[in-house]
């Protein structure tokens, strides 16, 4: 064999899988048709955060953009293919392909190793909508690449990219319609959080419609829905996503996919296939960087049969939608827990002295606990779920998310001191309202909605 692991594709996924044969002082093969960084750093998470914060600085458009640039190539040298080299990990930029379980293919040469990662991520999704094509079309892939600001922009799609660049362009002072099909923005959040955004959105000035799917688009970007038609200079989709598997030859070797196209795994992240592992956005799983990241070290680290390895489980994995307030989340929401003998713990911001003193008080934080399996309720159970909504959310999550990885009683977040007044301290005091009334609040029955 060439390799102990060979790794095809150099993003989020990739990278940590690199990470873990590099721990394991294993002999890895990446293999990386694009800059190692992939979407995350090049036109997701890097770009649109660094966006978001020039346009809350008050940044024109220019200067914003300039700011994206220059963050992006920062750290994008910190991951290039010498840097994976000088760190131990061999790399091939060029495309590649399976020949079998054990063998893949790049231009003319065939290259082996006993364990395969796939970790080829995900491109923008585009709904069939008649006339899309016709028009100039902004994805996440694209949209960082704009040299002049449009006057007005047209964004179909409202989960967390759709509200993160309505906010964004907002603020830079374009005039933005954000068009979403389900009843609400962000649908897999709870209802609540939903309701606070779309709010933020509209007291800046998105133009936010609701149960409204575009029936076609025309020439002059002319998009109509059920409530009208909006003419728009730019339209940005963001529908979701679809997996890199073309140019894989996966159907040649029998590899399982859903019917979404997206690679199926069991726990410890093996395909079909024996031997032949896949992480990231590529299973369908979660698609968030530090998913991507945490499945490429699980998957290398089972591959190679050292390390840190074991089961990737979504439910301890936190996402956040990085809109003003953010939205956090980790686990199970109220509805979900409703069936499982959850319980509530609610405290609004309002009633929260940091978000008091900074004058941020719309949000919430909600602590969802279950039974342990064998001492029940002993001293709160387990956290099995949190949604909190607040400006520094994607901070408070963590600790939540280090509680349920560890498997602690939920008493720990009521017993640890916290700094006052921090934001952190309105965990403490809404994990007390497992244990007793906490300024005339305490924990209740999950409710389905």
């Amino acid at each position: 064999m060439d390799h102990d692991l060979i790794i095809i594709g150099g993003g989020a996924a990739g990278l940590g899988a690199a990470r873990a044969g590099q721990w394991s002082k294993a002999d890895t093969l990446l293999v990386t048709d694009g800059p190692p960084g992939g979407d995350c750093t090049f036109t997701g998470c890097v770009p649109s955060k660094t966006l978001l914060s020039a346009a809350r600085d008050g940044l024109a458009f220019p200067e914003a953009m300039a700011r994206v640039r220059s963050t992006v190539e920062r750290i994008a040298a910190t991951e290039t293919s010498d840097v994976l080299r000088e760190l131990g990990t061999h790399v091939i930029e060029d495309r590649a392909y399976l020949a079998n379980h054990d063998t893949i293919v790049v231009g003319e040469r065939r290259i082996t190793a006993p364990r395969i990662l796939i970790a080829t991520g995900g491109r923008p999704s585009l709904p069939p909508i008649p006339g899309l094509d016709d028009v100039d079309v902004q994805t996440n892939e694209t949209l960082f690449d704009l040299k002049h600001q449009p006057a007005t922009l047209g964004i179909v799609g409202g989960g967390p990219i759709g509200c993160e660049m309505a906010e964004a362009f907002t603020r830079l002072g374009t005039s933005v319609t954000l068009f979403e099909t389900a009843t609400r923005l962000l649908p897999r959040e709870e209802f609540e959080a939903s309701s606070i955004v779309e709010a933020a959105l509209r007291s800046l000035g998105v133009d936010v419609q609701t149960k409204a799917s575009i029936q076609r688009v025309d020439g002059a970007i002319r998009l109509h829905s059920e409530f009208g038609s909006v003419e728009v200079e730019a339209l940005l989709v963001a529908t979701g996503r679809v997996p890199n598997t073309g140019g894989l030859a996966l159907d040649q070797l029998g590899l399982k996919v859903n019917d979404r196209g997206f690679i199926e795994t069991d726990a410890r992240l093996e395909t079909s296939i024996r031997g032949v592992y896949a992480a990231g956005d590529v299973t369908g799983k979660l698609p968030f960087t530090h998913a991507a990241d945490e499945m490429g070290r699980v998957a290398a680290s089972n591959a190679l049969g050292k390390g840190y390895g074991g089961r990737y489980r979504t439910d301890h994995t936190p996402w956040v939608t990085f809109t003003m307030p953010e939205v956090a989340r980790i686990g199970v929401t109220e509805s979900e827990a409703a069936t499982m003998g959850g319980r509530v713990a609610y405290l609004p911001l309002s009633e929260m002295d940091r978000a008091i003193t900074d004058g941020a008080e719309e949000g919430f934080i909600k602590l969802i606990a279950a039974p342990k399996r064998l001492t029940r309720r002993l001293f709160g159970g387990r956290i099995i779920g949190a949604t909190i909504v607040a400006p520094r959310a994607g901070e408070m999550i963590n600790e939540v998310a280090l509680l349920m990885r560890s498997g602690s009683f939920t008493g720990r977040l009521a017993q640890t001191v916290h700094a006052y007044p921090t934001w952190g301290f309105g965990i403490q005091k809404a994990a007390g309202q497992f244990f007793g009334s906490v300024e005339g609040r305490e924990a209740r029955p999950a409710r389905a909605s």
